[in-house]
């Protein structure tokens, strides 16, 4: 199984499902029972038929017990027999999970839709007890650089269900494309949800696709999202970037600049100058404005508002910002941007909404409620933040980045990194709220381009927000590694190839200078 559960007890023998099983369970559990029989009406052609009394031979129980209090709200209790299968958790959120561990103690072959009609599934016997180390287990897909089709957004969705992630961070403005419709703005989609080209070499050399990009997500689309992912457990969590990787919005919108320039989106990946205005009060109005309806959109009660990568030196040269200083007593650009932060946490605040940004956002007399994405450097400022009571979740740049192939990050690296710092203190533990991995896709223009650079690196990841550190093995791992492939085989995922995910150190010094070439898949 991957993510490795905590506790486990092997027994022998096997439950045998077959035409004869039946299913009891809480009335609360309903939807997820109905995951289960559709499950394998579709691999078996079997109903499994429903009981209003629990029985303890040939039969699945699923059951709410307030009293497993050490399990938490995402752990679970699955005892398997030869006569019954029961399956405990003092939530619906830790009976999905368990399910997910019931699944894969199903053959691989129970993933192809209707496999063998024939096929009388076996589980052996066990005993799980298990729980989460993190409580945020995550993925960031960014869908500015190359918008994402709906079923390819749900196709992920469905498998961080598979291995118990629960946050899916949705990366939905840039410099390359705005992908959200705002119903007050509707230029934001009309104009910035396009682009004329798009760079195909890294870094050097002057490539490109030679042909236009273009999406967006509707309202209608982003709750469909959002309703597919609670049915898995999974919050989505918007990020609108600010006040930097704004060129999109100000090709819709030039007046929010500090030039008021007329710009096209961006058809190249980079840093650029090209940020929102922080002296003018129109600004502050359209985020809100944005805010307002992303929250109408998200019942997360967190918004991601980026705040990485901002160049500042239009900000010098603006003489609204320069007079935003005078007038606030700010003595330099950067305390600008610390501005520009509190007052979009403070907006958010009372709308009963907790702010995220990357690190960069950090500064000494930051609210305690934000949260830190920590991807790079920072580690005092990150550090301090901790012990004054703050949270942070990490993704580390050149171990999380999937963007990167397996030349600069290699599958083993990813498994070997610890998120929290050794030189925290044991009581500071819990502000490490997990792990989230980063899908940038300046690179990644295809569902098969996708699942190369995710898989299987993000079954690592999932294995550090949920198994015990101490559990954790990487020779073990890859072994189940090798078992839980067989499963995304006939679930479609093209994964890179095991053999290829960790490349000798003399391979990847001698090819390391092609490692960011654009790929061939």
């Amino acid at each position: 199984m991957i993510p490795l559960p905590e506790k486990i007890l092997y027994k022998e023998g096997s439950f045998v499902i077959n035409s004869k099983t039946q299913i009891f369970f809480d009335d609360e559990l309903e939807e997820i029972v109905d995951f289960f029989i559709e499950f394998i009406l579709n691999s078996t052609d079997k109903i499994l038929e429903r009981t209003s009394s629990k029985k303890d031979k040939e039969c699945i129980i699923f059951e709410i017990d307030q009293t497993l209090s050490q399990l938490e709200s995402e752990g679970y209790l699955l005892i398997v027999t030869i006569d019954f299968v029961r399956l405990t958790a003092t939530s619906p959120h830790g009976i999905f999970n368990g399910l997910q561990s019931l699944r894969q103690l199903l053959p691989p072959e129970c993933e192809k839709i209707s496999f063998n009609k024939n096929t009388e599934w076996k589980i052996p016997c066990i005993k799980i007890e298990d729980k989460p180390r993190f409580k945020w287990r995550g993925v960031m897909l960014d869908v500015s650089r190359h918008y994402q089709e709906i079923k390819t957004i749900k196709h992920l969705l469905d498998l961080m269900g598979l291995m118990k992630m629960n946050v899916f961070h949705w990366h939905l403005t840039d410099d390359q494309g705005w992908r959200i419709d705002i119903k007050k703005y509707p230029k934001l989609t009309e104009k910035g949800s396009k682009r004329k080209d798009s760079k195909i070499v890294k870094h050097i050399g002057k490539k490109y696709r030679g042909k236009p990009h273009q999406g967006f997500y509707t309202r209608e689309d982003i709750l469909e999202i959002v309703r597919y992912a609670q049915e898995r457990f999974i919050t989505v969590i918007p990020e609108i970037e600010m006040p930097g990787h704004a060129t999109a919005a100000i090709a819709s919108h030039p007046e929010l600049s500090c030039r008021k320039e007329i710009l096209d989106v961006a058809i190249k990946p980079g840093i650029f100058s090209n940020i929102f205005c922080a002296g003018q009060e129109e600004t502050f109005r359209f985020l809100e404005d944005v805010l307002e309806e992303v929250i109408f959109l998200f019942p997360s009660e967190i918004i991601h508002i980026g705040g990485d990568e901002v160049p500042k030196r239009r900000w010098k040269e603006c003489s609204q910002c320069q007079r935003r200083m005078k007038n606030e007593n700010i003595d330099e650009v950067q305390s600008l941007h610390h501005y520009f932060t509190d007052r979009i946490a403070s907006f958010l605040k009372s709308k009963g909404i907790i702010t995220m940004g990357w690190n960069e956002i950090l500064h000494n007399k930051i609210d305690r409620n934000v949260i830190i994405h920590w991807w790079k450097m920072n580690k005092k400022q990150v550090m301090t933040h901790i012990q004054e009571g703050g949270n942070v979740v990490v993704s580390r740049f050149f171990r999380y980045y999937l963007d990167y192939n397996y030349i600069v990050t290699p599958l083993k690296k990813t498994y070997a990194f610890e998120p929290v710092p050794k030189d925290l203190d044991e009581k500071y533990y819990t502000n490490i709220l997990g792990v989230e991995a980063t899908i940038w896709t300046e690179w990644i223009p295809t569902i098969e381009r996708l699942e190369w650079q995710v898989f299987p690196r993000l079954s690592a990841i999932a294995e550090t927000g949920w198994s015990l550190r101490e559990r954790r093995n990487y020779k073990d791992f890859r072994g189940r590694l090798s078992r839980f492939s067989k499963r995304l085989d006939f679930l479609g995922v093209q994964y890179a190839p095991l053999e290829e995910v960790d490349p000798s150190n003399w391979y990847r010094f001698w090819h390391l200078r092609n490692a960011f070439k654009w790929p061939k898949i």
